[in-house]
């Protein structure tokens, strides 16, 4: 059984929601909670928690071996990716963005379970990449860090790198699996409440 570190991003300005979404409730939990619990309850060793200095609630937010800060200040989720690459005591890292309300614990243990030594699994939806719920190599983060620091924020070029270089193998997401990667992105959104 792979042993993998966790970040949970919750780094993200929330404009649209002109809230933060890791306070946002669903079924009765705070998402930064739920989503912790459902890193937890894929397997994860250790647990980091990606967050700004400004959002307080971080600074107490339990349950995780530390908190750390984007690598590059309005970096996206890149800047987070390598932080936690760069600080995760174990050879893969599931991230898990704190706006994916709908995805499940199965999916992070799944790819886990298909990744191998310096190489992690993402999945690929209608030739598009779903890295906000993957297991990344800590081989990656070299790859990660060049792209940053020439500001190439893409995800999707970043991925598209890490599988060509066989540091990254993709998995095909099926349609059930397609209402996991639902984003919670406005008040209204169909993501929040609901199953």
């Amino acid at each position: 059984m792979l042993t993998f570190s966790a970040v949970l991003l919750a780094a993200g300005h929330s404009i649209r929601m002109r809230r933060d979404k890791a306070l946002l409730e669903r079924d009765g939990a705070v998402m930064w909670r739920r989503q912790r619990d459902l890193l937890a309850a894929a397997g994860a060793a250790e647990l980091l928690l990606s967050a700004r200095s400004d959002q307080a609630w971080a600074e107490t937010a339990e349950g995780f071996a530390g908190v750390v800060r984007d690598a590059s200040l309005d970096s996206g989720p890149l800047g987070g990716i390598v932080a936690a690459l760069e600080r995760a005591a174990h050879g893969h890292l599931a991230v898990l963005a704190v706006d994916l309300p709908r995805m499940e614990p199965a999916w992070l243990a799944g790819l886990a379970a298909d990744a191998r030594p310096g190489v992690g699994v993402v999945g690929r939806l209608g030739g598009f990449f779903e890295p906000l719920a993957a297991i990344y190599p800590r081989e990656l983060a070299p790859l990660a860090r060049a792209a940053l620091e020439r500001r190439e924020l893409s995800l999707q070029k970043l991925l598209h790198a890490g599988v060509t270089a066989g540091l990254l193998q993709a998995r095909d997401i099926t349609a059930a699996e397609a209402p996991l990667f639902t984003n919670w992105n406005e008040p209204t959104s169909p993501a929040g409440p609901g199953p």
